[in-house]
Parts: structure tokens; sequence; C-alpha cells
């Protein structure tokens, strides 16, 4: 059951309420870099992220936005832009309210907006100028930046109680007490989104499952920073899967620090992975393959299957805009011997049963659970492609 939360509009998408899970990136070009920031944006929106972030850091950031926005508009890239602020964001929304207006979204980190008094005199300032131009607020706590008075007081009056389980109550609070105070001074509350991130999973998941139980705003998922490569894909698969099965979350990013040189849109690409197996939403076709093992052929059937899913990931932009929006349901499989090859193929839509060690060398094709023909030799890929393009014209047209 998907926890029941306040809808908040985000330019001309919706979070939150019976709205699906959205997916969020961030770019990491210099804001102020117009023509680098317009193109990662357009990168990210084309790899299917619903919303944007980026920093808007200083004068030069704050100048570039609203040119940032007319590019985008110019190029008829429509997803909506949200403003990361921290320190100084009171000051740049002030001095600058074309940023302001031009943003879909802003993004306050309660725990470093000020300190003592100016704390709340530079809270409740952003928190008027998003009223002032109608824009929602994404209150975002920080393990790394959380308002140490927040800790301290909870650290003194439970001494007993492990360091890590205050940690993430004194986000919890701190997210919850912020998003009463914006309350407070105005905001509606279908213009809050929380988060509460650190980098620690299990400290992660107990900090939104907090948040679910005791508020209804929308929540916006993913860890501080979740690393490099496998460790980073791991890390935010093994958190995100278990609080979405649990219907907690509205909104979710993967941060992945990127290897040099690499696109940002992997990040992208995780995040509707992670939604996809997990049966909460379908963005492309999936694939099924074995890891292969002694009785697999070389590296065949690796190949193929590397192919096919490229092969998918290319034509199903073409197929939704020609409408078969459901061919997202399509399940492939791609298998290397005759143990479950012919099994695993007959459970999916349209499935190769790859030859292993010592097998007679033809390929078995499964469609919709019935043998509908078997491929050999060199031209195997070519045909099966043509069978998968067949299959989808006729069941997704």
């Amino acid at each position: 059951m998907r926890r029941k939360s306040v809808a908040v509009s985000v330019g001309n998408v919706i979070i939150g309420g019976d709205a699906p899970v959205r997916v969020q990136s961030m770019t990491n070009t210099l804001t102020a870099d117009v023509n680098s920031t317009v193109k990662q944006i357009i990168e990210l929106a084309n790899a299917g992220s619903e919303l944007v972030r980026f920093t808007v850091k200083d004068e030069d950031d704050a100048k570039a936005v609203p040119i940032i926005k007319k590019c985008l508009e110019e190029k008829n890239c429509s997803v909506p832009i949200v403003g990361d602020f921290h320190y100084n964001g009171h000051l740049l929304l002030s001095k600058y309210p074309e940023c302001a207006k031009a943003l879909d979204k802003y993004r306050i980190n309660p725990g470093n907006v000020g300190f003592g008094n100016a704390h709340d005199d530079n809270f409740k300032q952003m928190v008027d100028i998003a009223i002032k131009y109608g824009k929602p607020v994404r209150i975002g706590v920080n393990a790394g930046s959380l308002d140490q008075s927040v800790l301290k007081k909870l650290m003194d009056e439970n001494k007993d109680q492990k360091s890590e389980e205050l940690l993430v109550e004194a986000m919890v609070i701190s997210s919850l007490e912020s998003a009463k105070k914006a309350e407070s001074y105005g905001l509606n509350k279908n213009k809050i989104v929380l988060s509460a991130k650190v980098s620690k999973v299990p400290e992660m998941i107990s900090a939104y499952q907090k948040l679910a139980k005791r508020s209804d705003y929308a929540l916006h998922l993913g860890l501080t920073e979740a690393g490099l490569g496998t460790k980073g894909v791991v890390a935010s698969s093994a958190a995100l899967s278990v609080l979405l099965q649990q219907g907690i979350g509205d909104t979710i990013r993967v941060s992945i620090t990127p290897k040099p040189g690499s696109s940002r849109t992997e990040e992208v690409f995780v995040s509707q992975q992670i939604l996809q197996v997990n049966n909460i939403r379908k963005f492309m076709p999936m694939v099924t393959s074995c890891p292969g093992c002694g009785r697999t052929t070389s590296t065949l059937f690796q190949k193929i299957a590397e192919e096919i899913t490229d092969y998918l990931q290319q034509k199903t932009p073409e197929w939704k805009a020609k409408g078969y929006e459901s061919v997202s349901n399509m399940v492939i499989a791609v298998m290397g011997c005759i143990v479950n090859g012919p099994g695993e193929s007959k459970e999916v839509n349209i499935g190769l049963s790859l030859p292993g060690n010592g097998e007679y060398l033809v390929s078995p094709v499964f469609i919709d659970g019935k043998l509908a023909t078997k491929l050999k030799g060199e031209n195997r890929i070519k045909e099966f492609k043509a069978l998968i393009d067949k299959y989808v014209e006729d069941n997704y047209s």
C-alpha cells in the first residue's frame, strides 16, 4: 500500500498524492556556465529525469537561472528546475527576483540557513519569497550539515542512547520542526516536500520510516552520497527498495559518483531500474538473462543479452513516440543453456534460449509460452531483433 501524502505541484509535474513516484537528478556543471548546464539538463530530461536540480551558490549562478529557463523553453524542454541553496539562499533569492521566479522549486537546508537568531529570520525570508511567487520548497536535512543545536539537545537528554539513533532522530525533528515553522509563516502543506538524507543505508531507512509515520508531507528519498560504481548502485538499491516496498517515497534520486567523463544520466537509469524491478513503474522492456557458467558457450549469450538490452533502450523512445506506451510491460529473455533456458523463455513475452557447451547448435525462440521458431548462425541476433519488432507491432500498436 502506498503511503498517502499531500500532493505538491512542481512546475508541470505533480509529486505525492496519487502521482507516480518521480525520478529526480542533479547537474554537476557550473550553473553559471549556461550552455553546459542547459545541455546537461536536456540530457537528463531526455533520459527520463522528471525534475532536475542544480546548485545556486553565488550571484553568477543566480543571474544565470532565468537565462537557463529561457533557453530550456526555446528548446521545448519543460522539465521543472529546482534551485539548491545553502548558506546564502535568502540573500540570492531576495537580490535576484528573476531567479526566484524562474525556478520551479527551492531546496532549503535548515542546517546551514543561518545560526542563532539569524536562523529563523533567514529561513522565514526564503519561505516568504516562496509564498510570494507560489513556489514549493523542499526542506532537505542532511546528516553532514545537521543543525548541531538539535543534536546536542537530544544527546544531553538521552545520554544512554546510541549516537546513530540520536542522529536519525535529530534529522527527523529538524525536518518536522522546520516544516511546521514554514506552515506557521503561511506556506501551505501542499507546497512542502521533506527529505532526511544520510550516507548509511540503515540510518537512511530509519529516518524515512519515522518521517512517514509522523507526517503526511511528500517525501524525497535518497542517500546523501551513494558512492562510486557498483557500491553506489548497490547502496541506493538496498536503501530505496526497502522504503519503496513499504509504500514510502514520492520522488527518488540516486546520488552516484560518476566516473571521469561518464554521462550523468547513469543515475537516472539506475533510478528507473530500481522502480521497475520493484514493480512500481515501467519505463522500458526488461531483459532477463542468466549469469553464465561452465555450461554456456563462450560469450555469445552475453553479447546477445547486451546487444538486445541496448537495442531496447534505443527503440523504446521510438515505440513510445508512436503511442505504444504499454511496450514498457514487455519482458524478453536471453538464456545460455537448456537447464533453465526453455523454461525461463516460456515465462516471458519473447525468449531466446541459446545452446550451451555440447548442446545442439540451434536457439529455440518462445513467444508467449509457445515455441515459435529456431535460429542459428551469424544472423541470429538480427533475426531475433526482427522477431521483437514484429511482436511489438502485433501486440502494442
